[in-house]
């Protein structure tokens, strides 16, 4: 009888863990085709990426658009005035500000960014 509920439990572990492996994966997937659509679309200047020097969601974006090999550009609100010039006129709260094909979106989205570039 002690066993039961072990086995039980053991069950379920190994649900959660599959299910988790399997989500884990279909998200890997999903990110490979967004990332090999974006860089077969993104021609020089279609991308721009206003970015800070201590901003984590700029460093996933970037990661990506390196990984897949995207192009885009990036200039950086604490190093250049031109830069932060134009970040505060999108009003944006924080960054990223992608800005796709001249139109700004705030953060990373890979799909909207897919999306704006048509």
């Amino acid at each position: 009888m002690a066993s039961s509920p072990r086995k039980s439990l053991l069950g379920l572990v190994l649900v959660v863990l599959g299910t988790s492996a399997a989500v884990q994966w279909w998200h890997g997937a999903n990110e490979a085709r967004l990332g090999a659509a974006m860089a077969m679309k993104a021609e020089p200047g279609d991308i721009r990426m206003i970015a800070s020097d201590t901003c984590m969601y700029c460093d996933h974006a970037r990661t990506f658009f390196n990984e897949y090999h995207v192009t885009f550009s990036e200039c950086s609100i604490e190093r250049d005035k031109g830069c932060d010039a134009n970040y505060r006129a999108t009003l944006a709260p924080g960054t990223p500000v992608l800005v796709v094909r001249g139109k700004p979106q705030l953060g990373f989205d890979p799909k909207r960014v897919l999306e704006a570039l048509g």
